[in-house]
């Protein structure tokens, strides 16, 4: 029986990891390593300076072996494959992400960085994301069916499978793109608000601006178009 092993960077108990273990089950062992608590934008970050700490919990999917820890995403795909699960996982699932993971913000994605470090190991990975929203229509009517498209469909070094669901409703989807490129476009448009918190300190928030518009082909595009965005993700650092 094939071995996959689920992260994320919005925390073991998010909804979405949850849904995805659901129906990774019916494709072979499920292990579960993934932060104790939220580790979104940490990009392909990890622990060097100190230990890492991974424990056994209790998750909401029977048959599922699950662990939280300390580190980030990428440590839990690192200690994953290299110490928890018995062996070496055949494939790792990242997400499903609470929020897109397409165009120049992909670079900042957790979910995206532990996919890359799965894929730095030689693992077949696919990382999946969604609208950050409440409506799963679209996900939860494609994702086994994307799921078993892509489990066995080849990748080169250092590529990830990147799958995007857009959060409208079903009745409004309009189908599944494949082979669309990260797109070069912006995402969100970021800015700074300053507040002067004590003399001479400045506080500075980042407020992000959304970009409606993409070029043709690409990820963001879909999306946009809401589309099922399906496509290759490449780690060129």
């Amino acid at each position: 029986m094939k071995k996959i092993l689920i992260t994320n960077d919005d925390g073991i108990d998010s909804d979405g990891i949850i849904r995805l273990a659901k129906i990774a089950v019916e494709f072979g062992e499920v292990w579960v390593v993934a932060p104790e608590s939220q580790r979104s934008a940490m990009s392909h970050s990890v622990t060097l300076r100190h230990g890492i700490e991974a424990w056994k919990v209790d998750f909401p999917v029977p048959g599922v072996h699950a662990y939280a820890c300390d580190g980030t995403p990428a440590d839990c795909v690192r200690i994953g494959v290299l110490n928890i699960v018995s062996g070496k996982p055949d494939h790792v699932f990242s997400g499903i992400n609470y929020g897109y993971n397409v165009a120049s913000d992909i670079q900042y994605s957790a979910t995206a960085g532990a996919a890359f470090e799965a894929a730095f190991q030689k693992i077949h990975t696919i990382a999946f994301s969604e609208d950050a929203c409440e409506i799963h229509e679209v996900t939860d009517r494609y994702l086994k069916e994307i799921m078993a498209e892509l489990i066995e469909k080849p990748l080169l070094l250092n590529q990830i499978w990147n799958v995007n669901f857009p959060g409208c409703r079903l009745a409004e989807c309009q189908g599944i793109l494949r082979d669309r490129k990260v797109s070069t476009d912006e995402f969100y448009k970021d800015r700074y608000t300053e507040t002067e918190v004590l003399e001479g300190r400045i506080s500075y928030m980042v407020e992000g601006i959304r970009n409606f518009k993409a070029t043709e082909g690409t990820d963001l595009k879909a999306i946009l178009d809401q589309c099922v965005s399906i496509g290759i993700a490449t780690n060129i650092s």
